[in-house]
């Protein structure tokens, strides 16, 4: 019975790790899962992300992303593009951690 529970905590633990948005900027467009473009006005964007401090502030898709200093320890590898249309997702940058999450849920998807 003590297995059993070790098991599920560690299975959660796990789960809660792999869910953070730890996102690393890669320097060529196909090394990327997903390509962004930071627009100008916060009414342009389909997520407002604010970048946290630490590795455990990061959110569970909820654009508070913590950006790595390797590739290996990201969850999603991102590439900044220089022009609008060829970004999946747009992304503004916001001052408070409150006012970070998605605009346009359809776009969710990109980083699960």
């Amino acid at each position: 019975m003590k297995s059993i529970g070790c098991f599920l905590f560690c299975l959660l633990f796990v789960a809660k790790l792999s869910s953070a948005q730890k996102v690393f900027a890669v320097d060529y467009q196909n090394q990327a899962e997903v390509k962004v473009f930071v627009v100008k006005y916060e009414n342009q964007a389909d997520l407002k992300v604010y970048k946290v401090k630490y590795e455990n502030q990061a959110g569970e898709n909820n654009g508070k992303w913590f950006f790595t200093r390797y590739a290996n320890q990201a969850d999603k590898k991102i590439y900044f593009v220089d022009y609008e249309n060829q970004a999946d997702v747009k992304v503004y940058f916001v001052e408070y951690e409150n006012q970070a999450g998605w605009r346009t849920a359809s776009k969710k998807h990109f980083f699960y």
